[in-house]
């Protein structure tokens, strides 16, 4: 067993910086349906809050490094404008 790593932080309401030891992603969502994107991937997951059930799906995009580099900045331009 290895040591782990993740911190999350929230850029604002909704849009959420995850960091770990392999990698960066970022989340958009609430409680209940969230959307995640680290590289080339996304992934959509839909649970009930409470209940322990979820449904996740998984697929590769093209562009994906850049379309997660757009979703930090936008995060970031956000935060900057709402402090």
């Amino acid at each position: 067993m290895g040591f782990r790593f993740h911190r999350s932080l929230k850029i604002v309401p909704g849009l959420r910086l995850n960091l770990s030891k392999t990698g960066i992603s970022a989340s958009v969502g609430e409680r209940g349906m969230t959307v995640n994107v680290r590289g080339d991937r996304l992934r959509e997951t839909a649970s009930l809050p409470g209940t322990g059930l979820s449904y996740q799906t998984s697929q590769r995009m093209r562009g994906g490094r850049w379309i997660l580099a757009g979703v930090v900045a936008l995060g970031l331009a956000a935060a900057w404008l709402l402090r």
